[in-house]
């Protein structure tokens, strides 16, 4: 009797316990799900381990970067199964009606900054409500930025690793380099063999913080090429900044127009010349991130036409905006654009256009770095204290197609490679992302060529209380995103979980890399030393 009254209490209080742990469970994910306008109801508690129903989008135009067919799209357990005309399947099968619009890989953003801590604050967006953002706008995967703890490189994968965790959508993470030892040596070892991480980026500017000097950045360079990483840089000339930023000052320049002034474009080109040369010395491939000037599109188009491995990237923001409103009389509305490097004057965009339309510049990033205007508002009384960032993680897919399809500036074949494929393949992860092929991951989205849209704060999904293309209409509209087989975004509604996402291991030695040693060898033997000579006798 007492035994049976024993078990009795230990299953009410395993009972308790279980109902105690769904209720914590459950009322985490109703607090991320309410984190952000149109984070439904209904995805809040939905169990992320379930198998996602199978799904057959029908009817519409496949388009990969190699080339578009009309064919039928078949999803199972989140992997692309087939992909034909005429697919039957069975009752259980949810079907998609695709008739006239596009199917594409879904995006993939090579540039943000999530939960990122910088200039005594943090960004507003974390890995959930960035992620949301990013998927309803189109964007199945992103590579964010690792900065090192106090230099350590483990510490910060470690920190990022645990931010990350509530993630709801595929990302991979590129790694900062902030100083230099035999520790972080060995620690970007760790990072390529062991973490997945097969980049590294080298900041030339922020003086003081994240800047360093060109014989670290050698280093650096050595380094990456040893373990197949690529090299990535911030290009701007830190210590130019630095004095550019005094000169405002002391002429009593301390608003936000005093940021643009501070760095003019010649600062970004001498700095993406001198990373360019300085790569090319050491004879590894370089990524250029934010190319916001005419000045680096030069030094970039001059290498590549020389035959030197260097990759492009501009930014959503860069393509669409000028530098024009950091003049604007109201400080809140001048402080949101404020970014580095900064917009530039009018034109810059239009050369950043030609650019990429041409293959100058390969892929479309954002730096997503989101600051609320309170955070702005830290630099009110001097720009050196306003936190440097705009968003761009959700509305990229649309801006990149109204700019650059719309105008008839690129095809929308070449719309996928500069939105997702070729970002795939850098980081050396196609075809399993960035292609709608049978063995691909199922991040898929919808895209309707006849629909518009409007951008706004108000119904944006970034915490952000601004937005630097607010009031900007298009035409094109993301109407379904798919990741890992499941329906996230339709009827403008985002269905999200967090914890649902995954992290992407990226090997190294991409195919920058091939051929690198044959161009060593070919070096080598054009040496022709050392010579020898013979001693004289005295």
């Amino acid at each position: 009797m007492e035994s049976s009254c024993m078990s009795q209490m230990l299953l009410n209080l395993f009972s308790l316990a279980l109902v105690l742990s769904t209720f914590f469970s459950i009322s985490e994910s109703n607090q991320f799900c309410d984190a952000g306008i149109g984070y439904g109801e209904s995805a809040c508690g939905v169990s992320s381990s379930t198998s996602p129903s199978p799904i057959l989008i029908k009817g519409g135009t496949v388009v990969n970067a190699h080339g578009e067919e009309k064919a039928d799209v078949y999803v199972e357990n989140g992997i692309i199964i087939a992909v034909k005309p005429n697919i039957k399947v069975g009752d259980e099968v949810t079907v998609l009606d695709a008739t006239g619009k596009f199917v594409m890989p879904g995006g993939i953003d090579p540039h943000t900054h999530l939960a990122f801590e910088f200039m005594n604050t943090e960004t507003v967006d974390d890995f959930f409500s960035g992620q949301a953002a990013a998927l309803a706008g189109g964007t199945t995967m992103h590579i964010d930025f690792v900065i090192p703890v106090n230099g350590s490189l483990t510490a910060g994968f470690e920190a990022y690793a645990k931010k990350a965790k509530k993630s709801c959508m595929d990302h991979g993470f590129h790694m900062a380099i902030t100083k230099w030892d035999e520790v972080v040596a060995k620690e970007m070892e760790i990072m390529v063999k062991e973490k997945g991480i097969n980049s590294f980026k080298f900041f030339l500017a922020y003086k003081g913080a994240l800047m360093i000097n060109d014989e670290l950045l050698l280093e650096g360079f050595k380094k990456c090429k040893s373990l197949g990483a690529l090299a990535m840089v911030h290009a701007e000339n830190g210590d130019a900044v630095y004095e550019g930023q005094k000169r405002m000052i002391e002429l009593g320049i301390t608003g936000p127009e005093g940021h643009t002034l501070s760095r003019p474009p010649l600062l970004e080109g001498e700095a993406t010349a001198r990373a360019i040369r300085l790569a090319g010395f050491v004879n590894t491939p370089l990524y250029v991130v934010h190319v916001m000037s005419i000045d680096a599109v030069e030094e970039i188009a001059r290498a590549r036409k020389t035959g030197q491995r260097v990759i492009g990237e501009p930014i959503a923001a860069g393509l669409a905006l000028d530098g024009s409103r950091v003049w604007d009389p109201d400080f809140v509305t001048a402080a949101k654009y404020v970014m580095s490097p900064p917009l530039r004057a009018s034109g810059h965009n239009k050369a950043l256009q030609a650019a990429l339309s041409t293959g100058v510049l390969q892929l479309v990033g954002t730096d997503h770095c989101s600051f609320n205007s309170t955070q702005k508002a830290l630099g009110i009384d001097d720009f050196r204290k306003i936190p440097n960032g705009v968003n761009g993680i959700e509305e990229r897919m649309h801006l990149v197609w109204d700019i650059m399809v719309e105008s008839g500036q690129i095809s929308v074949t070449d719309y996928v490679r500069v939105t997702s494929t070729e970002c795939a393949r850098i980081f050396n992860i196609y075809p399993r992302k960035g292609a709608i092929l049978p063995g691909s991951d199922a991040d898929i989205i919808i895209l309707n060529p006849n629909s518009s849209l409007e951008i706004s704060a108000e119904s944006h999904h970034s915490r952000s209380d601004t937005n630097v293309y607010e009031g900007r209409k298009g035409k094109g509209k993301v109407e379904v995103t798919i990741t890992g087989g499941r329906i996230v975004w339709e009827n403008d509604e985002l269905k999200v979980v967090p914890g649902s996402g995954k992290y992407v291991e990226l090997p190294p030695f991409g195919y920058l890399f091939n051929g690198i040693d044959k161009l060593d060898a070919m070096y080598l033997s054009s040496l022709q030393a050392p010579v020898k000579r013979f001693k004289s006798a005295a």
